[in-house]
């Protein structure tokens, strides 16, 4: 009896772990294509052909469900992160393997999702800053020493200086009052200031080698 019980408790949390699945899977590709503000738990509900009480049942309330697909996305970055470090063959090939997951993750995406996040949704957004200014910012000084190492970034350039310069860079795409969504497409925008970056603290070598990664890059 007891094995009997405990088989239809874990078929019932199975379910409920793939409902909570969908619902965030749902949610994310309706917050990416619209932004957050605009996205409400009936229209989530709507689109999976759910009652809006199934999402509460996995979820309190909306902030819940953001906080949980944002950090589910910030997770997913940071593996990325993590992945093309360990198999750049150098320092600038690791930066051109950013490029392909920024156009992987961010492709399409609504851009006034980061000011959906800070004016609603703040406990989310230290999140996101959190990540922003621990994880992120290490990633890059670790990247620009290892150039230095490698000679592919110039010797005299100050990483601390320079890795907080470029982390704010990384944040412009966002910031619809310098590039409104109408006149930009994020993804382009994004790989033409990492390029800009990349130029700027290069050696001659470095630049050599930025050169032959955007030929490969065209031809892929």
């Amino acid at each position: 009896m007891e094995t009997l019980v405990t088989q239809k408790v874990s078929v019932v949390l199975r379910l409920d772990m793939e409902m909570k699945a969908r619902i965030k899977q749902k949610a994310d590709e309706l917050f990416r294509s619209y932004g957050i503000k605009s996205v409400t738990m009936d229209v989530i509900a709507a689109k999976l052909g759910v009652s809006k009480k199934t999402i509460y049942q996995s979820f309190a309330d909306k902030d819940e469900l953001v906080d949980e697909v944002i950090g589910d996305l910030l997770t997913y970055n940071q593996t990325c992160c993590n992945k093309d470090r360990a198999i750049a063959t150098d320092a600038i090939h690791e930066v051109f393997l950013a490029m392909e997951m920024v156009q992987q993750m961010f492709e399409n995406m609504n851009t006034g999702i980061l000011y959906d996040i800070e004016r609603n949704h703040p406990a989310t957004f230290q999140k996101f800053l959190q990540h922003k200014n621990k994880f992120l910012l290490q990633v890059i000084k670790e990247n620009i020493e290892r150039g230095k190492k490698e000679e592919l970034y110039r010797a005299d350039i100050n990483t601390e200086v320079i890795a907080r310069v470029r982390l704010e860079t990384i944040m412009l795409p966002f910031n619809q009052e310098i590039f409104p969504k109408s006149r930009f497409n994020f993804v382009d925008l994004a790989h033409q200031l990492i390029e800009h970056f990349l130029f700027g603290v290069a050696t001659m070598k470095g630049h050599k080698l930025i050169l032959k990664y955007q030929q490969q890059r065209k031809k892929a």
